[in-house]
């Protein structure tokens, strides 16, 4: 048994001098920005900013803060990851490359810490959560942490197909008399035995589905249909999917839903193309709503966006001019009530990978491509 979870869990891919030389490079790229905007230091306090510096590493401790207990501190001349006593050695043993050192403070004397910043820059601060004085970052490095290199790439696919396999798992297993929580905690469970961080598990049963977008868990039983939503996060990038499982035949009406979805998507993602504004793909889902029939649906829920180091870097709407480039990772979810779809895709040599196709999960070809549709058991 031990043997087979560890098939299964996060194992990371070439670790060690690959790893190092990684975070050179993102090293590289902060020291640029520094430069662009004439600063002196740059601070990194948040959980995605943290994995991506150090290559996948994790500051996470309380799974829903958006920092962690240790942030990175880059100048000219030097890399320094800033924690406690409390962190440091494992920090050490099990997150960081060497490429860092390590400053130490009291776990009760945080002021030590902005002594030591203060002391180490000697000037400007820029920091991805600004406090006091500090600066915003340049808009070219938050650019740069969208754009998915090589190695993270291969870390993303493994984080997608794990996190596939763990829904297809629990809604292969799941009954319809499961509550809510129960399907929640099935599936949190399933990615923790992968080494997965389940930063969200929403799950809708039959009463609920039709009534609410975003469907947190509760205490009534499934019934007939559910709805299981996953954010999974594996090395800091996030794996964005969502499946349904019908306790029995589909009814005519729900399977016809479910392909309204599907044909919704189909538009937006036969525009996913290299120099595409989100802004442009947001309005191709509201002209095909609009031509299925639900001109409203663009209004009723946000349609995804963009993915990475963030399970949304950036939420496309009518005004959104950020353009796609290759190896841009992105999750669209069209949804209409009681119907949703969602993968995780990344753009590359003008096309889209789905990071978390599990060929065991029943699909239907659309424009091209295996989409999913309801599991009937």
């Amino acid at each position: 048994m031990n043997q087979q979870l560890h098939q299964l869990s996060l194992s990371y891919p070439n670790k060690g001098q690959t790893q190092s030389d990684e975070v050179e490079g993102k090293l590289s790229l902060v020291r640029q920005a520094l430069s662009e905007a004439g600063a002196q230091g740059l601070r990194l306090r948040g959980t995605d900013w943290f994995a991506w510096a150090t290559a996948g590493g994790s500051n996470t401790v309380l799974l829903t803060a958006e920092t962690g207990v240790a942030e990175v501190l880059v100048t000219a001349q030097e890399a320094w990851i800033l924690t406690d006593e409390i962190e440091a050695q494992r920090l050490k043993d099990e997150e960081l490359p060497g490429n860092f050192k390590l400053s130490v403070s009291p776990w009760a004397e945080a002021a030590q810490r902005e002594t030591f910043v203060q002391e180490a820059v000697g000037g400007t601060v820029l920091s991805d959560r600004p406090t006091g004085s500090e600066g915003l970052l340049p808009t070219s490095l938050q650019q740069q942490k969208r754009v998915l290199t090589a190695p993270e790439l291969e870390r993303y696919r493994q984080v997608g197909r794990l996190a596939s396999e763990a829904m297809t798992e629990v809604l292969s297993a799941a009954q319809a008399g499961w509550t809510e929580y129960q399907l929640a905690g099935a599936g949190a469970a399933a990615l923790w035995r992968r080494g997965l961080h389940p930063a969200l598990t929403l799950v809708a049963g039959e009463r609920r589905l039709p009534v609410y977008r975003h469907a947190t868990a509760g205490p009534e039983a499934l019934g007939k249909m559910a709805m299981l939503v996953f954010c999974a996060r594996g090395y800091g990038l996030y794996a964005n999917l969502t499946r349904f499982v019908s306790f029995g035949p589909l009814s005519s009406q729900s399977a016809d839903l479910h392909r309204q979805v599907r044909e919704v998507e189909a538009a937006a993602l036969q525009h996913c193309q290299p120099g595409t504004e989100l802004s442009a793909i947001y309005e191709v889902l509201g002209q095909t709503y609009q031509q299925q029939g639900y001109p409203q649906a663009i209004r009723e829920h946000h349609q995804g966006g963009t993915t990475g180091y963030l399970a949304r870097e950036i939420v496309a709407h009518a005004k959104t001019s950020q353009t796609l480039v290759e190896g841009t990772a992105m999750a669209w979810n069209p949804s209409l009530s009681g119907a949703k779809i969602e993968d995780t895709f990344v753009l590359l040599d003008g096309k889209l990978e789905n990071l978390t196709l599990d060929l065991q999960w029943p699909s239907v070809e659309v424009e091209g491509r295996l989409r999913p549709v309801p599991l009937e058991r």
